[in-house]
C-alpha cells in the first residue's frame, strides 16, 4: 500500500513539473515573439518615416537617384517581407542606406538646415534609439527562453513538446561598417 502512495506521489510530482515548466516555456516563447512585435512596430515607425525623408532629400539631391531607390527599395521589401528573417534583412539593408543618405546630406549645407529634414531626422535618430532599446529587450527574451529550453530538466520538456530555439538579432557586419560617400 505504501509503494502505492508513493508511486501516486511520483507520477503527481512528475505530471505537475511537466504542466509547470511547459507553462514557462510558453511564457518566455511568447515573450519572444512580443519582443520581436515591438521591434518590428518600431521598424514600422521608421519605414513610414523614409517617405518623407527620401521626398525632402530628393529636392536637394537630384543626382542621388539610385541611393534614393535602394532606400525606397528597402522600405518596400520590409512592407512585403513574409518572415521575421526576410524583415531583418531589410532592415539590415535599409540601415545600410540611410547610413550613406545621411553621410550624403552632409554635404548640402541647405539639405542640413532645412527644418523639415532635420524633424525627420531627429524622429529617425529618436526611433533609432527604441529600435535598439527593443533589440535589446529581445535578445534579453530570447536568452532567458533558450537558457529554459536547453538546461536540465527544462530540455527535456522543450523536446517532447518540441519547443524551437529562437535566434538573437544580430547586427550584420555590412551595418557595421562606416558609409563612404564619393562624388
Amino acid at each position: 500500500m505504501l509503494g502505492w502512495i508513493i508511486a501516486g506521489i511520483i507520477i503527481v510530482a512528475v505530471i505537475l513539473f511537466v504542466i509547470v515548466t511547459y507553462n514557462a516555456l510558453v511564457r518566455l516563447r511568447n515573450k519572444v515573439k512580443n519582443s520581436f512585435a515591438q521591434i518590428d512596430t518600431q521598424l514600422q515607425r521608421r519605414f513610414d518615416l523614409i517617405p518623407n525623408l527620401v521626398e525632402t532629400v530628393k529636392g536637394f539631391a537630384s543626382h542621388e537617384k539610385e541611393l534614393l531607390e535602394n532606400v525606397t527599395a528597402s522600405r518596400s521589401g520590409y512592407l512585403s517581407a513574409g518572415s521575421n528573417e526576410e524583415k531583418l534583412a531589410m532592415n539590415h539593408q535599409l540601415t545600410s542606406s540611410l547610413k550613406t543618405l545621411f553621410a550624403v546630406a552632409e554635404n548640402y549645407p541647405e539639405l542640413k538646415a532645412n527644418t523639415n529634414f532635420l524633424k525627420l531626422q531627429d524622429e529617425l535618430s529618436e526611433t533609432e534609439d527604441k529600435i535598439a532599446f527593443s533589440r535589446q529587450f529581445y535578445n534579453d527574451a530570447v536568452t532567458i527562453y533558450n537558457n529554459k529550453r536547453q538546461m536540465f530538466p527544462g530540455n527535456i520538456v522543450a523536446g517532447i513538446f518540441g519547443f524551437q530555439e529562437e535566434a538573437l538579432f544580430n547586427t550584420d557586419d555590412e551595418a557595421k561598417e562606416v558609409p563612404r560617400v564619393e562624388f
